[in-house]
């Protein structure tokens, strides 16, 4: 798991150094994580290029994004116990090497499907640069400064969310689409130099060897899982190809837990999930993570392809968001004191669906208006979700398995992340296939216009055809409004959920007022601490 052996086996030092080089090392750490904030933001505004430029079709896209997370989400099972028995910096930077030489390859490409496995690649990457980033903490800190230096890492990721959907507007506004992977290398560059010259050597012999067995059971069941989902729409939903890939993604799964189960020193530890202030406070967590990265999938496609805004343009109308969230999660740390974790998740919740379902109501004929409110109010719900869930998450668990606590959890979440992107993706492929009206095109273009809503106006374009590109839009906007109900109908339900069987823990009790050294995970924080930190984590992480 990510950080289960890295951060509860490591036996940090009584006093920090005595220079101040542990918080540059601080700043090489945060210089490493701040590259996977800014992945998910630029890539989410740069799809509708992607589709035109490559001529990715909509399941090609759900694969760029989903190869991804996908990736990053199983390959953190080793991650954490490769990086406490062979060196947590030396596999720190090794990620950081492997995240930069993808993203350097990711410029040169010319096709979706090589897009697929440079993006896969960079998973790989990212699995070992965020929890072995958290894990080195323990080496520079004491306990009583490692709160501080979480707060500061977290923040520095969440840096990226904001900051990304703009960068990417300008890059791709003056620049080809791969220099969204470009702007990677210089920064992984310097964190890697300032890895080596600044942060310690750690290790723990002593941790178990990596389960080679479930780590592979593991990719290869969440593999099937989103492959099956996306090729649904088009192959058949009950086509062999489809349902195979489900039944074995099923068994992978079902087997993966059972063998979890009977090992003494498991890397997913699901006896975890029998307590339940973590149990709903990681279920909270999870359902939040779907609905908002099947919002983040359609969004920039509506921005560009149906209002007509550039990338530039569609990163700064992403921005309300980011403030309905940052305004939140400032606020969820005085509502959880004076009532509870479980009112203020359920009510964030509750926001969450209100935001999507007027979300549902969008039409052709609407402007950014109305986009505006919902997403501010995603934003709100989201804040008062996610804070206050993590941090009643990791204060409910003891010190000694807070890290177990922490790769489980973020595990949860990106895998969560991948199944939003195929299902929702798929919902909206297949509603915007069914309603695309393409006339007496001939069988190549049609099928073009087929593939993605930016492919059909790219068509509309060319051939000066005006009706194609209104079919598209109404297409598009009917398949969006689709997703949106889904997620809001779900988040409703999943606000009921919380709301009757989440525990009633106050701040004191399940929001951070764990007594432990768990870097990176909220244990041995004050509850404002913990909002703080699980604010910029959830931040900082929501999308990538």
């Amino acid at each position: 798991m990510s950080t289960h052996a890295t951060v509860s086996t490591t036996a940090p030092p009584d006093s920090p150094p005595a220079d101040r080089r542990r918080w540059w090392a601080l700043a090489a750490v945060c210089l490493s994580v701040l590259v996977l904030g800014f992945d998910g933001t630029i890539l989410n505004v740069a799809l509708p290029d992607l589709a035109v430029q490559l001529h990715a079709t909509t399941d090609q896209l759900q694969w760029i994004v989903d190869a991804y997370l996908v990736v990053f989400a199983a390959a953190m099972l080793p991650a954490g116990l490769l990086g406490d028995r062979f060196g947590r910096r030396r596999l720190l930077v090794g990620g950081l090497v492997l995240f930069g030489a993808a993203s350097l390859v990711g410029t040169l490409v010319h096709s979706a499907d090589t897009l697929i496995a440079v993006r896969a690649v960079m998973g790989l990457g990212g699995a070992f640069i965020m929890p072995l980033g958290i894990a080195i903490l323990p080496s520079l800190f004491a306990p009583a400064e490692r709160p501080r230096a979480v707060a500061v890492m977290t923040a520095g990721m969440a840096v990226g969310m904001p900051l990304g959907p703009m960068l990417g507007g300008l890059l791709l506004n003056h620049f080809w689409w791969g220099s969204i992977f470009l702007i990677n290398v210089p920064l992984i560059a310097v964190g890697i130099v300032a890895c080596l010259w600044l942060i310690p050597e750690s290790r723990d012999p002593a941790v178990p060897r990596v389960d080679v067995l479930s780590a592979a059971i593991g990719v290869l069941g969440l593999a099937a899982l989103t492959f099956g989902i996306i090729q649904g729409p088009t192959d058949g939903w009950g086509s062999a190809t489809v349902v195979g890939s489900l039944v074995a993604a099923v068994a992978l799964i079902g087997g993966l837990v059972w063998r979890e189960r009977s090992q003494p020193h498991p890397m997913v530890d699901f006896t975890l999930l029998a307590d339940r202030v973590y149990r709903w406070s990681t279920v909270a967590s999870v359902l939040v993570s779907f609905s908002l990265m099947g919002a983040l999938f359609v969004l920039p496609q509506y921005l560009q392809s149906v209002l007509g805004n550039d990338a530039l343009g569609t990163g700064i109308r992403l921005m309300p968001l980011m403030g309905g969230l940052l305004v939140a999660a400032r606020l969820a740390e005085r509502l959880v004191e004076k009532l509870s974790v479980r009112w203020v998740v359920s009510v964030g919740m509750l926001i969450v669906a209100g935001a999507l379902l007027l979300g549902a109501t969008t039409t052709v004929s609407d402007g950014y208006g109305l986009t505006a409110v919902w997403l501010s109010l995603l934003g709100f719900g989201m804040g008062f979700t996610m804070v206050p869930a993590m941090g009643a998450a990791m204060a409910a668990l003891p010190d000694e398995r807070a890290g177990v606590g922490s790769g489980l959890l973020q595990t949860l979440r990106q895998s969560a992340s991948a199944i939003g992107v195929a299902l929702l993706g798929s919902l909206l492929a297949g509603a915007y296939t069914a309603r695309l009206h393409t006339g007496q095109l001939p069988a190549p273009l049609a099928k073009t216009a087929q593939g993605s809503v930016s492919a059909a106006q790219a068509v509309a374009t060319q051939l000066h055809d005006t009706a194609l590109a209104a079919s598209a839009h109404a297409a598009f906007v009917h398949g969006m409004d689709l997703v949106l109900l889904a997620c809001g109908i779900g988040s409703a339900l999943s606000a009921a959920l919380l709301a009757l069987r989440m525990p009633g823990a106050r701040a004191g009790a399940g929001t951070g007022a764990g007594t432990g050294t768990g870097a990176g995970t909220g244990a041995g924080m004050g509850t404002e601490e913990v909002a703080g930190a699980a604010g910029a984590a959830g931040a900082g992480q929501s999308l990538t």
